[in-house]
């Protein structure tokens, strides 16, 4: 046999959950082509293990990389830390259909992607084109967002939809899921959102349902209405029999620490009966559009960019405030539109949910932040290097399932997430005694240690702490 490529020695963790195994792994055709020791046969290249281990490549289940993902250089910050495929759309905030049908501004959250040049897709399919048009390093699954459909309908968001702006919601949703959408996502939390009643989002997720696709929601509260949040969103699923996945799931603001116990307790009870799974970034910080409500659970507000002073990216809104002789509340509206990261939650509540045996684990990173989160560089090291390796919250074989097999039964992903014959070659090798991350929140666009190759498609996209000119992602289609 002849490979285009063979790994020698390596240790495969293959996703499944299961204990690292030693083997040789042969690459043909951008798929994976043998799996056993002892392979026979030439390669074009061979790469020997010499105690590396090899794995599915990471899937981040929870993006905002809609845009970033149409410029390849802007895909380093996924690639360097063993991205593979990114699931974008999420919060319900899409770059498609546009949400400018009705003219006007991009209103915030929707402006976390980008300004009004920037959504140039009329139809989601328009996207989907543009991405198979000029592929980029990673895959790209894509959700539609609600909040985006609310736009596209409404002349005024502060409301309930009437029937007749439902039914072009579901016109437009129907296009997408058609185009190959994987699914449904909401930001429920978000002023353009907030005025949506459960009902509205029921019609939707129907839709969602019968093409068996997924929904996912950024629920209604995530602080002292977090159980109630958890409440209506098991509540959607069972009315509307659609599979569900709940983003970030967290539970922030001081007075709410510990609730977790009680969400998880509500989350288990009821995959009894319903498809429901969560996500998690490995975090105390969140990071979004600049919010009165967030600012005031949070204990540290370091501002990450704003419109009107972009200069002053980076520093801790308090002394923003200070330094201009008002509150911070004041501050923040005269910084807006802008973005901050949030210190609002407890340690143990994060570990209780990473631990989870169900959850997946996302990045919510946000690309165009002038002042990211470190979790856009950081978050997959590092599950594998701090929580894993160091701290021994989960095992190597646990973390890697959450980022890989486990994410792609959830998004039906086939083909993709486990190193076995048969697979398409999304593959990471990395060394398991150093991978960590290195972004830190005063340093945050840091690549990633110990990260030594990647593969899309049988292509290598990094190697040696450098981004080759591959471009083998593919739209992965529902």
């Amino acid at each position: 046999m002849r490979w285009d490529r063979l790994f020698r020695n390596v240790t495969v963790v293959d996703g499944s959950g299961e204990a690292g195994f030693a083997a040789d792994v042969a690459v043909a055709g951008g798929r994976i082509a043998a799996v056993e020791p002892g392979l026979a046969g030439e390669a074009g290249q061979v790469i020997e293990g010499a105690g590396r281990v090899l794995a599915p490549g990471f899937i981040d289940v929870h993006t905002h990389d809609d845009r970033a993902a149409l410029d390849a250089a802007a895909s380093l910050p996924k690639v360097s830390q063993g991205v593979t495929t990114v699931v974008v759309g999420n919060c319900g905030v899409s770059l498609a259909p546009s949400p400018l049908r009705r003219g006007g501004e991009v209103i915030a959250p929707i402006n976390l992607l980008g300004k009004a040049e920037d959504f140039a897709y009329a139809r989601f399919a328009d996207y989907r084109r543009r991405v198979e048009a000029a592929p980029g390093p990673v895959n790209v699954a894509a959700l539609v967002g609600h909040m985006t459909l609310r736009a596209r309908a409404l002349d005024e968001l502060k409301r309930p939809a009437t029937e007749a702006e439902i039914a072009a919601m579901r016109a437009d949703l129907a296009e997408a899921l058609e185009a190959g959408a994987l699914g449904l996502s909401t930001g429920l939390a978000y002023p353009p959102s907030r005025y949506a009643t459960t009902s509205e989002v029921v019609a939707l997720a129907r839709d969602v349902a019968a093409a068996g696709r997924l929904f996912t929601t950024h629920m209604r509260d995530e602080a002292g209405g977090v159980v109630a949040s958890v409440a209506e969103t098991l509540s959607i699923a069972r009315q509307a029999g659609v599979r569900t996945l709940i983003s970030h799931h967290k539970c922030c603001g001081a007075g709410n620490f510990g609730l977790s116990a009680t969400t998880l307790a509500m989350i288990a009870e009821a995959r009894e009966t319903l498809a429901i799974d969560l996500d998690v970034y490995p975090y105390t910080a969140s990071s979004t559009v600049l919010l009165e409500r967030i600012v005031k659970e949070s204990s540290k507000v370091t501002l990450a960019w704003s419109d009107s002073h972009p200069e002053l990216a980076g520093r801790d809104l308090a002394e923003i405030a200070a330094d201009w002789g008002c509150d911070p509340i004041t501050a923040m509206e005269r910084l807006k539109p802008g973005g901050a990261i949030y210190h609002q939650m407890d340690e143990a509540d994060l570990l209780r949910i990473l631990k989870f045996p169900p959850s997946l684990v996302g990045s919510d990173g946000l690309p165009h932040d002038r002042r990211p989160h470190p979790r856009l560089w950081g978050t997959f090291p590092r599950v594998l290097g701090h929580f894993a390796r160091e701290r021994g919250d989960l095992s190597l074989a646990q973390a890697v399932a959450k980022m890989t097999g486990q994410t792609a039964k959830v998004l039906g992903l086939e083909d993709r997430g486990f190193v076995k014959e048969g697979q398409y070659a999304d593959l990471v090798l990395f060394d398991p005694e150093c991978v960590l991350d290195r972004a830190t929140y005063d340093d945050p666009e840091h690549p990633a240690a110990g990260i030594d190759m990647v593969l899309v498609n049988g292509e290598v996209t990094y190697e040696g702490g450098t981004m080759t000119e591959n471009r083998p992602g593919r739209f992965l289609a529902a």
